[in-house]
């Protein structure tokens, strides 16, 4: 509980959740990088080794993402990965 309170009182993650010892799922802002480009054409997965699974437009409902998933301004971000991985890529939202 320590874990979410610190991650969220930090103001990075809107959510965060850990599984096992070194797996997490956090809610973030899409950062400015990815914003007008594809899922793949941003990188992300590549340079944070993070997946993102699900995206939320504003006044929208969660879908689940895909490669060619365009990132608009304001979308919120479900991500996945190793702990430090995930962490690293909130620093950057």
């Amino acid at each position: 509980m320590g874990e979410l309170v610190a991650h969220l009182v930090a103001g990075r993650m809107i959510d965060y959740i850990e599984f096992d010892d070194d797996y997490a799922m956090a809610k973030t802002v899409a950062p400015k990088a990815a914003i007008g480009k594809t899922l793949t054409g941003s990188g992300l997965r590549h340079h944070f080794d993070i997946t993102v699974v699900a995206i939320k437009r504003r006044g929208g409902e969660f879908t689940y993402a895909t490669a060619e998933t365009v990132v608009a301004e304001g979308d919120h971000l479900i991500v996945s990965g190793r702990i430090e991985d995930v962490e690293r890529f909130a620093d950057m939202t």
